[in-house]
């Protein structure tokens, strides 16, 4: 791929990362908490989390592990909390409007976040070269996309963003069998929606491999081979990627990425950061 095509893709990616210092905080009012193992308390959908701070920042952000609330470190809203504060609501704060267009913000926030998802996934598309045979289907549902999360309160809410959803998941899959086709020496890794939770997977040759929605939660895949993998949808929680390769492992993202365990060895797509939490002795 042409270095100035992975630059565009870069910054058009970078565009779809939360931006916390330009939203209203609304992923810690809009959505709800159960106590669990992932939060501290529990909290309904449109309150407040009593770790919202009047700036719109959250009070214990670096110490959310140690307190109780891991899931807000696996949480990204892929820029839609930016988009629904400064494009929709035109930077109108919820604090300090009326009550209904609070509430419609909360509504719309989950809403935009899918679509945001959706645009993460399609971008990506457009930089992996075997899927150059549909890149222009990609990129007329990547403009629709973006109009969709352009629209008026009143249109997102209405719209059925499912079926949406569903419009652009076929072009990811057709996506994924072009790209899975020329790895893995023609084998077929064939693990959609599979249950490994807890398997042992150390070493693994999963070259090419379909795990899209596929439940890793707490499998061993040290030093695997995740190289031209689908990992669309994986559940990496607890997950171990100590030394595991998954460069041009794609559809990918951070939230994924965060839920996992992993090291300075494990190598990654360009597309995701190494997480904070890792470290080299995990």
């Amino acid at each position: 791929m042409q270095e100035d095509s992975v630059t565009a893709v870069d910054e058009r990616l970078l565009e779809l990362r939360a931006d916390c210092g330009r939203c209203f905080g609304l992923c810690c009012v809009a959505l709800p908490f159960t106590r669990s193992a992932d939060f501290a308390i529990d909290k309904d959908a449109g309150k407040p989390c009593q770790n919202l701070r009047t700036d719109s920042r959250c009070g214990i952000h670096t110490q959310l592990r140690e307190k109780g609330f891991n899931g807000c470190t696996v949480y990204d809203c892929f820029g839609a909390g930016q988009q629904v504060s400064q494009v929709t609501f035109a930077g109108q704060d919820w604090r300090t409007g009326p009550r209904e267009r609070a509430r419609q913000m909360f509504d719309v926030f989950p809403v935009v976040r899918q679509l945001h998802e959706l645009l993460w996934y399609l971008n990506e598309a457009l930089a992996l070269p075997p899927a150059r045979p549909i890149h222009a289907d990609i990129r007329r549902a990547l403009a629709e996309t973006e109009r969709l999360t352009n629209q008026s309160p009143e249109e997102l809410g209405e719209l059925d963003v499912n079926a949406h959803r569903q419009q652009v998941n076929t072009l990811l899959l057709r996506t994924s069998e072009l790209v899975r086709a020329g790895v893995g020496r023609g084998k077929k890794k064939e693990r959609r929606g599979a249950d490994l939770m807890g398997a042992r997977l150390k070493g693994a040759d999963l070259r090419g491999a379909n795990l899209r929605g596929a439940y890793l939660i707490a499998a061993d895949l040290t030093g695997a081979d995740l190289r031209g993998a689908d990992l669309i949808g994986a559940d990496f929680r607890d997950t171990d990627l100590t030394d595991a390769d998954l460069t041009d492992a794609f559809f990918l993202t951070q939230p994924q990425l965060n839920a996992a365990r992993g090291s300075a060895g494990t190598r990654l797509p360009r597309s995701v950061t190494r997480p904070g939490h890792w470290t080299a002795d995990e």
